[in-house]
Formats: C-alpha cells, structure tokens, sequence
C-alpha cells in the first residue's frame, strides 16, 4: 500500500534525504527507529509467551490465550510510530493511520494486486495437483459450500494460520515498521529491511515432547 510519495513526512535537516547538505540520515534518528523495531518484534514475539502452560501450542485454550496477547499488541502499535515520531522528531502532514498505509484512496489496487500476485505464487501447485490427480469438481464443490467455511472459523488452528497471525504480522511487520525505517533507509531499502526484523522476533521452534510429557496431555 506504500508509494514513494505516500510516506510524506518532513524530516530534520540531518535526515533529510532530499536536503542538499546532507546525504547521509542522522546516526540518533536511524538508531530510534531500529530500536523501535527491535521493540515492536520482541513485545508481539513476547506477547505469546507471557503465558505459562504446560499445554501444546495447538491447544484451543493456547491459542486462544495467545489470540488475546497478540490482538493487545497489535492495537497498540501504533502507539510505537508515534512515539518514534516524537523522539526522533519527525512531522508529518499526514495522520497516523494514513502513514502507516491505512486509508481509503488506493485501498482497491493494495487489495486486488496482492490478491493477483499471490494466485500467480500458488499457479504452479495448482497446475501439478491437476496433473496429478483425476479431473473433478469435488474440491471446488467444498469452496462454495458454507458449511465448509463455517467448520473453519470453528477451528482454532485456521483461524490462528488464515486470520490473525496473517494480519497482526502485516499491521505489525510491515505497516508500523515501514514508516519508521523510511526516513533512515529509504522507502526501497526498508521494504527489504522488515523482513529482516521479522526473522529477528520469530518464534522459536517448541522442544519435541518426551514420551511421558505427551501421557500427560
């Protein structure tokens, strides 16, 4: 959803990357915003292991705990944007929400395009299930049939996988870093660089149970 011209934000002089004095950001400014990140992906990273359980993280009761954990997080990220905002004195003429790519205008081109470009990412399974397997329409039959969908939003695990962890990790990951790490890195450079703080907060792989820990469950 972003375009170089839809994080409008007018930076201090050290930092301005259109300013002809300087050509290199503030070492202050590009330090408050890789702290910022850093924070925001411990704290949704940490969020789901406040938790203490002896559970399975597939457990309905994990996960809904960790549903709550992380939708808390979530809606306060915003407040780290504008707390970065304030430290490292940036203004904007745009609001907060708009900043972080949430508005209206162009809001059917960000949502067909990703939508197009991840049919065109699945084209090649889709082709060799085909291949492989005997013509029918069984499977398009259960796509269109409610009762199909209504299963899956009663399930715990699809949910976590097809809603909230998609969504909270793009809101997240993507629109509340961006903003912050344009000014330091550019606008293309730091749609390369969120990535790298999503591997940094990613969760680590759970132990493999023993067998007299699975007894227990």
């Amino acid at each position: 959803m972003f375009e170089e011209d839809d994080v409008d934000l007018n930076y201090p002089d050290s930092v301005n990357p259109h300013s002809r004095d300087a050509s290199v950001p503030s070492t202050g400014v590009c330090g408050v915003s890789v702290l910022s990140c850093l924070l925001l992906a411990c704290s949704y990273v940490g969020s789901l292991y406040v938790w203490r359980s002896d559970l399975p993280r597939d457990h309905p009761a994990v996960i809904k705990r960790r549903f709550t954990s992380v939708l808390i997080v979530s809606t306060l990220s915003p407040l780290f944007v504008w707390t970065w905002k304030e430290f490292a004195g940036i203004r904007s003429s745009q609001s907060l929400l708009a900043l972080m790519g949430i508005r209206v205008e162009g809001l059917l081109a960000a949502a067909t395009l990703p939508l197009l470009l991840t049919m065109v990412l699945f084209l090649g399974p889709l082709i060799q299930l085909g291949m492989d397997c005997s013509w029918d329409f069984d499977g398009l039959k259960v796509g269109f049939d409610p009762r199909f969908w209504l299963l899956c939003l009663s399930d715990m695990r699809w949910l976590r996988n097809q809603v909230v962890a998609p969504l909270t990790e793009e809101l997240v990951f993507r629109a509340c870093m961006l903003p912050m790490l344009a000014p330091c890195a550019g606008l293309s450079l730091a749609i390369f660089t969120c990535p790298l703080f999503f591997g940094v907060g990613e969760r680590p792989a759970e132990p493999p149970r023993t067998n007299k820990e699975r007894n227990k469950l």
